[in-house]
């Protein structure tokens, strides 16, 4: 049989891991090109794949909620006729979801050359040539191979290092440099993530692939280091030393019952990162306006009315919206971004127009593309497909990509105001606070009136506080009194 493989794509720009939600297929299930097979997240989207060719599924090689690096095989898939061992012996025959991370394809002696050619590049290293490189599997695929039989399904749980060492002294050889002093293999978003726990890749036993060290080794190597009385994972180093036999016996059980650990992935994992790089990098400006909304809550309710807006959702915010539309309209240079390579400000002549949304797995902001071309129906449909598909958890990474300006509703929480981040890339982003009855002077008099708080933040780089101050007193303008909805259009 010919077993094919299918990798993590990169389905956004730049990514380096995606997380499986959930599949839709199981081993021994018949596959046809562009089917989708598995679901997963990642650039704060729930994406689906399709599988570009026909057969039927060989091995589910991660479980689902496994964070899994672009480019890993997620599937295999028999293709082909029965007859073609060498193929079948490149892939595990089964995989349990448990130990599918640990899981090793063994080549067949006969196919040695050619499973070499088609072994997986490690980013920043190319494809190892040492005679180490597979020996592991290399001796299992020679016991596969002498007794006629596909190699085994799952390599046994024991740190890489040990079999490196091992295989060696089958071989009458030393063991090799790379199993002790020679600088650890890991990808970069490992490494990176070992440098921001402040563990010495040096000091993780691997358990990857060909001795790669995975995020698991390093997350276990921290753990061990903060709680050393908890015995480390059988497939990772052997058990830190215990401490004092008095310290430890209480330290756990207490810990246990008074904090969870949640692990930092998906949405939040994006959301944090893209979060803590807008705030170390734009000198974020925030200005607030209070200001009078009851006629602009007036024309809400009679365009509810308007029989030729039947069907279409009318709230507050889509007219918020076309407000600030229109003070883009007179203040463009706040529709611009930083380059910080180029040493430019780049204005656009467009607006991709940002709206926060909350959905069950977090907070994500995709844009309406062009919405200063479209009409107050075409905005109203756009606004309500955005939200639906956020919602539903649909939203494609190119949603949310090359917004220019963001809106957040915070009002909707009953918050007055806030002091909102940018987003990435963007100039300015504003906060929508509750609009609420308040006694407010209204010609002459005091008078319960319909009152809110905006607070626009910006990047002080490229939008001074006199355009900052002009652009969000236009937005108050128009709401205050709508008709400039008209007049300054």
């Amino acid at each position: 049989m010919t077993i094919r493989e299918f990798k993590m794509p990169d389905v956004g720009e730049g990514l380096t891991e995606a997380e499986i939600l959930k599949w839709f297929v199981q081993p021994g299930d018949t596959v046809t090109d562009g089917q989708v097979v598995c679901e997963v997240e990642t650039a704060k989207a729930a994406v689906e794949l399709p599988i570009p060719f026909d057969g039927v599924v060989h091995a589910l090689l991660f479980e689902e909620g496994t964070t899994v690096d672009v480019g890993q095989v997620i599937i295999s898939v028999q293709t082909g006729p029965a007859g073609e061992e060498a193929a079948a012996a490149e892939v595990p025959a089964t995989v349990t979801a448990a130990a599918a991370p640990a899981a090793a394809p063994a080549p067949a002696q006969a196919e040695e050359p050619a499973a070499a050619a088609r072994q997986p590049v490690l980013v920043g290293y190319g494809v190892s040539q040492a005679s180490t490189k597979r020996r592991p599997r290399k001796a299992a695929g020679d016991v596969a191979a002498q007794n006629g039989t596909a190699a085994p399904a799952v390599v046994p749980a024991q740190p890489a290092a040990a079999q490196l060492v091992a295989a060696a002294a089958q071989n009458g050889t030393a063991a090799p440099a790379a199993a002790g002093a020679a600088r650890a293999l890991a990808k970069p978003p490992v490494r990176k993530l070992a440098k921001d726990l402040g563990i010495d890749l040096a000091t993780v036993v691997p358990t990857g692939d060909g001795g790669v060290v995975t995020r698991e080794d390093v997350h276990a190597a921290a753990a061990a280091a903060i709680a050393p009385q908890v015995a480390a994972p059988a497939a990772a180093a052997p058990a830190p030393v215990q401490a004092p036999a008095e310290v430890a016996p209480q330290a756990a059980p207490a810990q246990a019952g008074r904090e969870t650990r949640i692990p930092v992935k998906g949405v939040r994992k994006v959301t944090a990162q893209a979060m803590v790089g807008s705030a170390f990098t734009a000198p974020h400006v925030t200005e607030f306006i209070t200001f009078d909304v009851t006629r602009t809550m007036k024309l809400v309710q009679e365009l509810k009315e308007d029989p030729d807006l039947a069907g279409l959702r009318i709230n507050p915010l889509l007219l918020i919206a076309k407000a600030v539309l229109v003070a883009i309209r007179r203040n463009p240079d706040v529709n611009a971004s930083w380059d910080e390579a180029a040493q430019e400000i780049v204005l656009k002549h467009y607006v991709n127009l940002g709206i926060a949304a909350a959905t069950p797995r977090g907070l994500i902001v995709p844009n309406i593309k062009d919405a200063h071309a479209k009409t107050l129906r075409e905005l109203s449909e756009s606004l309500s497909d955005l939200v639906a598909t956020a919602r539903d958890g649909k939203t494609s990474p190119a949603d949310m990509q090359n917004g220019t300006l963001t809106l957040t509703n915070v009002g909707v929480f009953g918050v007055d105001t806030g002091t909102p981040i940018l987003n990435p890339g963007e100039s300015a982003i504003l906060a929508v606070g509750a609009i609420k009855l308040q006694p407010w002077v209204h010609k002459g008099k005091v008078k319960p009136r319909q009152v809110t708080t905006l607070a626009l933040s910006f990047d002080h780089r490229l939008i001074d506080g006199e355009l900052g101050s002009r652009f969000l007193a236009d937005i108050a303008a128009v709401l205050e009194h709508p008709r400039r909805l008209v007049t300054w259009a």
